[in-house]
């Protein structure tokens, strides 16, 4: 079955999404570059060059703007296991939806994304954040992964959820020896190393409960 194509967006949303990127976007540089404590939102309409009404009719609060940047992490996960070819190991297809992220920040060669990753692995609340976010990309791509094997596979007991979590994991090990290094490591050979030690984990004939 093929999904429906997304309908297009009105110019209103366009103007609606374009308004809470820019707003975004000075957000987190601010609060980057700042701490998050220590930014206002005072600070950060400042910043941005729109009115404090404004913020809230896009964010509830500063935490929000972290919280939408991982929304977009996990849709970008999700969307790119989706597109995987059939029949792709697991192994294959996970590297290449956790690497979706994980290329945008290596891509950055402004230091913004590292200023991000830092701010949300060392900030308690950002940090329990991210966790609760990543609990639900598991269950997304643990649901992807069923659809995948197709329904000869049935729900394969434990195994989706699993397999989601060690490459969660790996995406998570990554991510924070990329932070330690000050971007310096290479984040696709990080990625590589990683995988290298789960694949077989990851692509085993299923035995077992």
């Amino acid at each position: 079955m093929t999904s429906r194509p997304e309908p297009p967006l009105s110019l209103a949303e366009r103007k609606r999404l374009l308004v809470a990127d820019e707003l975004s976007e000075a957000a987190l540089q601010l609060l980057a570059r700042t701490g998050f404590d220590a930014v206002t939102v005072d600070e950060i309409v400042a910043a941005a060059g729109v009115s404090k009404r404004t913020f809230f009719r896009y964010f509830a609060s500063k935490e929000d703007v972290v919280v939408r940047f991982l929304a977009d992490m996990g849709a970008g996960i999700h969307a790119e296991l989706a597109a995987r070819p059939a029949g792709e190991p697991p192994s294959v297809a996970l590297r290449h939806a956790v690497w979706v992220p994980m290329g945008a920040c290596a891509a950055d060669h402004s230091e913004r994304a590292l200023h991000v990753v830092r701010l949300i692995l060392r900030t308690p609340a950002l940090h329990a954040r991210f966790l609760e976010r990543q609990a639900q990309w598991r269950d997304e791509m643990a649901a992807e992964l069923v659809r995948r094997a197709g329904p000869a596979a049935g729900t394969a007991g434990l195994r989706p959820r699993l397999t989601a979590g060690m490459a969660l994991t790996a995406f998570d090990a990554v991510l924070q020896r990329w932070s330690d290094s000050d971007g310096t490591a290479d984040p696709a050979a990080l990625m590589d190393e990683a995988f290298a030690v789960i694949a077989p984990a990851l692509d085993g004939d299923g035995a077992g409960p």
